[in-house]
């Protein structure tokens, strides 16, 4: 078992002792996604499988945020906004520009990309390096940047 599932089971754990509804609510809500995941794909997910699950899922309650802002919904808008701050406790410390932009550097000099048809080659490199401590869009938009 990879030690982030791991760290979800006890925070569940403790989450049911301390009654915290929502972190225990939240917890649930992940386990069962990279549960579902795996059965789908008859795989035993990883780290980086998980974090995947968990990213995906943030996306989802941004979106639900936003949506019910706009329904007047504030309520329901506050319980997304809770799971995404326990969402957020998951994932890696994010990585800041300066660091994202040194590691697209090597990532670069390491395969030789000199135009945008080597860009692939680049985020093949950089997506296990960054996976969940950067905005994938972000990178590559600074990729195009650089090699454009």
């Amino acid at each position: 078992m990879s030690t982030l599932k791991q760290r979800l089971m006890d925070d569940m754990k403790l989450a049911m002792r301390e009654k915290n509804t929502i972190q225990l609510e939240t917890i649930r809500m992940v386990r069962a996604a990279v549960q579902r995941k795996e059965v789908d794909e008859r795989i035993e997910l990883d780290e980086n499988g998980v974090i995947q699950v968990i990213q995906k899922m943030l996306k989802q309650c941004a979106d639900a945020a936003g949506q019910f802002v706009q329904g007047g919904r504030q309520d329901l808008a506050d319980k997304e906004n809770a799971n995404i701050a326990v969402l957020e406790t998951y994932l890696p410390e994010k990585l800041g520009d300066d660091e994202v932009e040194q590691l697209i550097k090597s990532a670069i000099d390491e395969t030789g990309a000199t135009s945008m048809k080597d860009m692939g080659k680049v985020m093949a490199i950089l997506k296990d390096q960054i996976q969940g401590r950067a905005d994938m869009g972000a990178l590559s938009a600074k990729i195009k940047g650089l090699l454009g």
